[in-house]
């Protein structure tokens, strides 16, 4: 095993390397920025903290950019969109050797190496980032890896977020300077190979939660004479400002100086209430006909809670919102949607016209507050018909629209299975079983099955208040996924759903964009591609998934964030993966939307074919690039 006390040393690289120039080494580096970012997160050494992983991953990944003209060892990437890119390899070999090097310990007569030391760029002053809580399972994970070497933290990471067979493992630990990589691969063994762990928020340093330093202590540090001063005036406008006429706020932080405007917005009395029946004869189907439901609607006192939480939340009140919802409290009177006790909590759920607001306090008291937030701007129909009201064990409650008229709970795994009543009371559902908050294996994935006038649908919890909703066919002609073929079809692909937890999803469509027969007899494969669509518009995230006849799941042979392929404006895809035949052969197997005219495939296996069917003979770890050409002569590229 390499010695903690020895820095890693570059391996040697050959003159018939090839050379990677500053340029296309940072369009690699800008092009696979999160997944870099997320292997440095990951190599680090836990022990630093969450704060300064965060920050010096980020500054890591940021000098991995070669000073000029750079030989570059040939490593694989094995991975669709970097495969021999020697740019990527380049900038990948040097975030894990800086990495490791920041692992290692400072000696007294030796000058400490730069990525030793905290970062000076980037800073952020004031703040603590760290990434997104992840479930049991992930903090597992993450204690084991804390308890390896850096260098085997390093080949568990490039097995499983890299794709790297054991032999090219080797050959990136080498070139990053490690003494005994076999002492590292074994030690790595030791960890269960639950590399899908690797791609969840909890390791993600890009999606990151803020919350501030020690307060108390920033205070003591900046006692200067103009912050004083700047103190002194605050101070002194604040005496004159009338206090709170509403009584207690909970959990919320102090109230200093609001507009009329503001203080306004946060009286429970100016609250909205809509009538019961007003949804009735409105043409609109969104939040804003919701009545106010709950047996607590005139409990002034947790009320006026809510709204301070939502406004200035306190340090102990815990807060998560979708990506790309600001937090900050409501411009006017909000509307209240429900305020009840759910479970052991007394829940009040908010509008404001964009957003949706979940504050929730403990039946005994105000310590352990929480508060969620949700965007839900355009949320009309199918996405404003239900709400989260809480989890607990394992399960999830949701509030729904006035217009449901029957909610069910169904298995999406299981589409010839039967729906269970879930006998709705006061507009809210019994407990559910929720795949947000399942630990192990996914064997099942529960989705609430909803009826109104206009049919039937299906929403599925992604860890957020407003569940997703699933629809399938062509892009620009979805429908719901609640018929029996549309259950058909996504049932193998159920379980891909986890891939986009806590990413503010707002639909899933689930798209069958070739069946492909199969060589040697093997019966018909299915391709499909899955598209998740967010309340923010970016951060959309696409997978091309193959499933077989004897398959129970899918398997992703491609993806690809904030692309428009799989969707209205490119309703076209192309992906192609190896396969293994019952009669142990191997093939290169490709597919393209239904216009695409004919692929070929490039790089290390030859061979083409018409329309939008490949099928070539190859040999097991064989590479190749894809190419398609669609009907009307345009080119297209293999979904990365």
């Amino acid at each position: 095993m390499q010695s903690q006390d020895v820095a890693p040393r570059p391996a040697p690289v050959s003159p018939t390397d090839p050379v990677v120039d500053v340029e296309q080494a940072e369009a690699a580096l800008v092009e696979h920025y999160p997944r870099l970012v997320r292997l440095a997160y990951l190599v680090l050494p836990p022990g630093i903290g969450r704060n300064r992983r965060v920050v010096t991953a980020h500054a890591l990944t940021q000098r991995a950019l070669p000073r000029g003209r750079t030989p570059a060892p040939v490593i694989p990437a094995q991975s669709t969109g970097r495969d021999g890119d020697p740019g990527y390899a380049f900038v990948r070999l040097q975030v894990l050797r800086t990495a490791l090097e920041a692992g290692l310990p400072l000696k007294r007569k030796a000058w400490p190496k730069r990525s030793q030391l905290p970062p000076l760029l980037p800073q952020v002053w004031g703040l603590r980032l760290f990434p997104r809580s992840g479930g049991a399972d992930e903090l597992a994970l993450d204690q084991q890896l804390s308890a390896l070497t850096g260098p085997a933290r390093a080949a568990y990471v490039l097995r499983g977020l890299e794709k790297l067979p054991d032999g090219d493992v080797r050959d990136v630990l080498t070139a990053a300077g490690v003494d005994d990589v076999d002492a590292a691969l074994r030690e790595a063994d030791g960890v269960a190979a639950r590399y899908e762990l690797l791609d969840s928020p909890e390791f993600d340093p890009c999606s990151l939660q803020a919350r501030p330093t020690d307060l108390m202590r920033r205070r003591q540090h900046m006692k200067a004479a103009l912050a004083a001063t700047a103190a002194v005036a605050v101070c002194g406008a604040l005496l004159v400002l009338p206090g709170d006429g509403w009584g207690p706020d909970g959990a919320a932080a102090p109230s200093y100086a609001q507009n009329p405007a503001a203080r306004a917005a946060l009286d429970p009395g100016r609250l909205t209430k809509v009538a019961p029946t007003a949804w009735k004869s409105s043409t609109r189907t969104d939040f804003s006909v919701w009545p106010a439901r709950g047996d607590l609607t005139d409990d002034q006192g947790l009320l006026r809670r809510a709204l301070a939480v939502w406004a200035r939340p306190g340090e102990k009140v815990q807060v998560s919102m979708t990506p790309g919802t600001p937090s900050g409290g409501p411009a006017g009177p909000a509307q209240l949607l429900y305020a009840g006790n759910i479970d052991n909590a007394r829940v009040v759920i908010l509008y404001d016209g964009w957003r949706i607001a979940r504050y929730a306090e403990p039946k005994d008291g105000t310590n352990g507050a929480a508060l969620d937030f949700a965007r839900t701007d355009g949320a009309s129909g199918a996405e404003a018909s239900a709400v989260v009201l809480g989890r607990s064990d394992g399960n999830v409650r949701y509030l729904m629209a006035p217009w449901v008229r029957k909610a069910a709970e169904r298995d999406l795994m299981k589409p010839g299975a039967g729906a269970m009543n879930l006998t709705p009371a006061d507009g809210t559902t019994a407990p559910m079983a929720s795949p947000a908050l399942r630990k192990g294996p996914c064997t099942s994935w529960n989705v609430l099955q909803l009826t109104d006038a206009s049919g039937t649908r299906l929403l599925t919890d992604l860890g957020e208040l407003v569940p997703a909703r699933l629809t399938t066919g062509r892009p620009g002609s979805t429908h719901e996924a609640s018929r029996a073929r549309a259950l058909r079809a996504w049932a193998p692909f159920a379980c891909s759903l986890s891939a986009v937890r806590s990413q503010g999803v707002r639909s899933v469509n689930a798209w069958e964009y070739a069946q492909q027969p199969l060589p040697d007899a093997s019966g018909s494969a299915a391709w499909v591609c899955t598209r998740a669509e967010t309340w923010r518009g970016g951060g959309t995230r696409v997978l091309a998934q193959f499933h077989t006849p004897r398959g129970k799941y899918g398997a992703v042979a491609a993806k690809a964030e904030n692309v428009p392929a799989c969707g209205p404006r490119d309703p076209h895809v192309l992906a192609g993966v190896l396969w293994k035949s019952e009669a142990g052969s191997w093939y290169l197997l490709a597919a393209g939307s239904r216009d695409t005219a004919a692929i070929t495939a490039t790089g290390g296996i030859d061979g083409s074919a018409q329309g939008n069917l490949l099928t070539v003979r190859t040999k097991r770890g064989a590479q190749a690039g894809l190419k398609g050409t669609l009907d009307n002569g345009r080119s297209i590229s293999v979904l990365r």
